[in-house]
Order: structure tokens, then C-alpha cells, then sequence
């Protein structure tokens, strides 16, 4: 079950160069499955049996499968949550700078906590979205931009209906090798291995051309999303970032490690929902599970967007649907007091060079199944509670599982469970899968992993959890 589950997940990474273009595949992929789209500002005509999915900023995306009337209605919502994004350099607006006469550098900042070093000399690219403005169309709404028309006062006080407008945004991605990051040569810094602390407004634009073309790169973007000039159309606005171009790779001595970018948290993202529209084909098991797969944006800089897990994007989706069944508030607490969330997000494996930074006991390491993440703060909401049930399902079907924990003299990271907590509160897990390098421009990870979480993430959507008295 799920022996190519590795390669996938590098497929779709491949395919998924920036937040906007995760979006847009797991979209197609869904849709492929006989999922229905709903947009946040129409009317839902949901159905027990129903298979939806609805996007916010075109960065989130929220699936789930409503039970059939066969099962009973709903009596628990199981969600597994994780993330588009990961560290990486915006590209500012008008970025193009000209130095030494006629190079061109571009004016970028950084995105997430990202280790700086890893983005110097090798080939990068841009990808990401622009928002275009469409003159002459018909005014109406669209998923994909704002559309309309307006109405403007003529001089002699008359209003005139004006052309037709439409925003439309459109997914851009240079798939070639654009930019360079120099290092600055080993002369010219004697210190170089002596650590460096990074200036990235000084130390690392790349550069982009050196044709002394100010306008290069803004025509680039507009030929890549098909922006027609002469018709009137002209790029409004944009979110564009810098992509890291080196190929994936499969290697060791066993063929056991897959290195890529963008392994956190596209790894969790994508294993997880293979396992969930692989139960999607089995309808009707009479569990009366809601299943949830949510890919939230922005969990990098600390989750408080409006597509973010701090948002409401989850608990406004959640009341649509209990709204749309018909269930009172009495329902929705009671079906949300026996629900559970998995959040999962990858988790830092025993590094070979580094073993001291680990926890003397729980020492995840790669390919030996999912990590269970503990914090006695909450960073991680994983408590016995939840822990028990998790353990419970990964043992009933043969699925390793490890824990880890960190350091008690070091901080760690965080992640987007105990946020979307605040907003929905349910018994909660956090989990990942083992990795080396986190938040690299290029990552390592185990290529047994990504079939362990797709295993759990079937079983997880098809069968009743476990009751704690």
C-alpha cells in the first residue's frame, strides 16, 4: 500500500514550486476524485455523502467528505492539518537594482526563518502569482480575481456605466535557472569559515541579468503569465518568490534518503493526503466521520493571516457545514468534543554530525516511522490524551512510530496545532516525519516515511478512534 508514496511526494513538490501552486494541484487532484469546489462567497447546497473542497487566497485548502445518511450523520470530525509554505525570499515590488553599470540584481527579503547560507550558488528561479487586470469583460464574481464593473460620474453629472473590468490571477513559474546568490570569494573574506552572520538586503540579492534592462524582469513575469499589453491588460499586483532549482535526488547506499526542497512541509502535506482521498473511495463504512484534510498558508511566519490556522477559515468552514446538515449548536459541541486533529509537521531526526543536539533518550531518526512531537509548554499540543490514541491506531495497523522531544536547555520550534487550537479545540496530536536540515533551501529525509503517514492518514479518515473514560 502506497510503495511509491516517496516518489509522489517529490513529484508533487516538483510541481509545487510556491504556496499558490500547492493549491492549484491539490485542486486538480481533488477534482479528478469527483470533489465538488465551493467558494467562500456563494451558498453551499451541501449533501450527506459529499465530497467539497474550498480555498482562501488560493494559498489554503480545506477538503473533507461528509458522511453518508448510512452512517448516521456526523458523530466525530477527524482533521490532519499542515502547511504550503516554507522559508524562502519575496521578491519585492519594482525589485530590479543596477549595479556596476548594467548588472541587475533584484530587491528581495526574507520569508520564514530560513538557514541563509544554503541559498548561495546554486541556480534559483521565481515563481508564485500575479494578479492581471482584464479589461472588456462581463462583470461578474470568479474564484480566480475580482470582477465587476464601475460606475463613474460624467463631468455634466451623469453616471456612466465604464468598461467591464476583471482582476484574474495567474500562476507564474520561470522553469529555468534565472538567479544566482554569489559568495563572495574566500580572498576577499578570510573569515568566511569563521561563521558569518548574514546583512540580506547587502549580502544576498541575486543577481538576475546584465543587460542594464530595468524593466527585464517585470516584462519576464508579465510574458510568463500571459499578460497581453496591447489589449489593455497589465500586472496590478503580485506575490512572487525565489525557488531553489537544484533536482531532487534519491540516494544512499540503499537508495534510503530523498533530499528536495521544500520537504517541510510538503512531505506531511502531500503523504498524508494521498491516505485521504485513498479513503475517500470507501463510502459508507458507518463510522459518521467527517474527514478533514487542511493545508493551511503562512505557518512559517507565525500562522496570523486570514488564510492562516490562527484564522477563522477552519471554524467558518466548520459551522457552513454543521449549518448545511442542519445541526443545531448542541450538535456541533457535542460532534466537536469526540473529534480529532492531527498536525503534522516535520520533525528533526538525530543529526550524524550533531548527536548532542538531540534528547538524551527520544532520538527520532529517519525511516523508522512517525515522530510524535511532546512539549511541556504546549509549543506542541500533543498530550498522554491524544498520544494514547495516536499510538493506538499506528499499532492496531503495524505503523512505526517514535517520539521526540527537545532539549530541556534549548528552545526548538513550533507549529500550527496548538494555533488552530484557539480557534477550533479539539483533542489534538502533533506529528511529523524525521528529517536533517529543516528550513535548507534543499532538505534530507527517509524515502520509507512517506508511506507510513499515507498508511495512517487511510486508516485515521476510515475508522472510529478509540474512547478515553
Amino acid at each position: 500500500m502506497f510503495d511509491n508514496a516517496s516518489d509522489r511526494v517529490l513529484d508533487f513538490i516538483r510541481r509545487s514550486p510556491s504556496c499558490f501552486h500547492v493549491v492549484e494541484n491539490l485542486k486538480n487532484e481533488l477534482l479528478e476524485h469527483d470533489y465538488e469546489e465551493l467558494r467562500e462567497e456563494e451558498s453551499w447546497n451541501l449533501k450527506p455523502g459529499g465530497r467539497y473542497f474550498v480555498t482562501r487566497n488560493g494559498s489554503s485548502i480545506l477538503s473533507f467528505r461528509i458522511p453518508a445518511l448510512s452512517e448516521g450523520g456526523i458523530r466525530s470530525v477527524h482533521i490532519i492539518a499542515s502547511h504550503s509554505d516554507s522559508p524562502t525570499f519575496k521578491v519585492k515590488p519594482s525589485p530590479e537594482i543596477c549595479v556596476n553599470a548594467d548588472e541587475i540584481k533584484l530587491n528581495i527579503e526574507k520569508y520564514g526563518g530560513m538557514l541563509c547560507s544554503t541559498w548561495f550558488d546554486r541556480p534559483l528561479s521565481v515563481a508564485g502569482r500575479v494578479l492581471v487586470l482584464v479589461p472588456g469583460a462581463e462583470g461578474r464574481s470568479s474564484a480566480s480575481g475580482i470582477e465587476g464593473s464601475r460606475d463613474e460620474e460624467t463631468p455634466g453629472g451623469q453616471a456612466e456605466n465604464s468598461p467591464a473590468f476583471r482582476i484574474e490571477q495567474r500562476l507564474v513559474n520561470i522553469d529555468r535557472d534565472l538567479l544566482m546568490i554569489p559568495s563572495l570569494a574566500i580572498h576577499m573574506n578570510r573569515n568566511a569559515n569563521d561563521g558569518t552572520a548574514y546583512n540580506v538586503q547587502k549580502d544576498m540579492l541575486p543577481l538576475f541579468s546584465q543587460n542594464g534592462d530595468r524593466e527585464g524582469f517585470r516584462k519576464l513575469i508579465a510574458d510568463a503569465a500571459g499578460v497581453e499589453e496591447e489589449k489593455g491588460e497589465k500586472i496590478l499586483g503580485e506575490d512572487l518568490f525565489l525557488v531553489n532549482r537544484t533536482p531532487q535526488s534519491v540516494w544512499g547506499a540503499d537508495r534510503e534518503f530523498i533530499s528536495s526542497p521544500k520537504l517541510d512541509d510538503l512531505e506531511c502535506c502531500y503523504s498524508s493526503f494521498l491516505g485521504f482521498v485513498d479513503s475517500g473511495m470507501e463510502v459508507g463504512s458507518g463510522t459518521g466521520i467527517l474527514g478533514m484534510h487542511c493545508v493551511f498558508d503562512n505557518e512559517e511566519t507565525g500562522s496570523r493571516s486570514k488564510q492562516g490556522a490562527e484564522s477563522t477559515f477552519l471554524r467558518d468552514t466548520l459551522d457552513r457545514i454543521m449549518d448545511g446538515l442542519g445541526l443545531g449548536r448542541e450538535d456541533c459541541h457535542r460532534i466537536l468534543a469526540n473529534s480529532f486533529m492531527v498536525s503534522a509537521d516535520n520533525a528533526h531526526a538525530v543529526h550524524p554530525n550533531f548527536p548532542d543536539k538531540a534528547d538524551p533518550v527520544l532520538r527520532p531518526r529517519m525511516n523508522q516511522g512517525i515522530v510524535i512531537k511532546n512539549h511541556a509548554n504546549q509549543l506542541y499540543t500533543t498530550d498522554g490524551v491524544s498520544e494514547a490514541i495516536f499510538r493506538c491506531l499506528c499499532e492496531a495497523h503495524k505503523i512505526p512510530c517514535q517520539g521526540f522531544v527537545n532539549r530541556s536547555d534549548m528552545r526548538g520550534g513550533s507549529t500550527l496545532g496548538n494555533i488552530s487550537n484557539t480557534q477550533v479545540s479539539m483533542n489534538t496530536v502533533d506529528i511529523g516525519l524525521a528529517q536533517l536540515a529543516m528550513h535548507s533551501s534543499y532538505e534530507t529525509a527517509g524515502a520509507r516515511d512517506p508511506q507510513y503517514l499515507a498508511m495512517f492518514s487511510k486508516y485515521f479518515y476510515e475508522e472510529k478512534l478509540p474512547e478515553i473514560r
